[in-house]
């Protein structure tokens, strides 16, 4: 369960950028959409669909894995 650090930041906006993605995919009303365009609007991207926002979080997660893995941050 490398994947899982809740005590890292980026694991966090991975997380939340899943979350967004899947209550916009879940038609959780208008609130949703606009935190799912802003999100992506931080995070430098013009896609704001819930498929864009999961990727976003996943990449997150997983370059927060590859780098704790060549740093030896464990």
């Amino acid at each position: 369960m490398r994947y899982i650090r809740p005590t890292s930041l980026t694991w966090w906006a991975g997380l939340s950028s899943i979350a967004i993605g899947i209550l916009m995919l879940s038609g959780a009303g208008g609130w949703a959409n606009e935190l799912g365009r802003f999100v992506t609007i931080l995070a430098g991207g013009q896609d704001a669909s819930p498929a864009a926002l999961m990727a976003l979080g996943t990449g997150l997660i997983g370059i927060r894995d590859k780098l704790s893995r060549v740093f030896g941050d464990e």
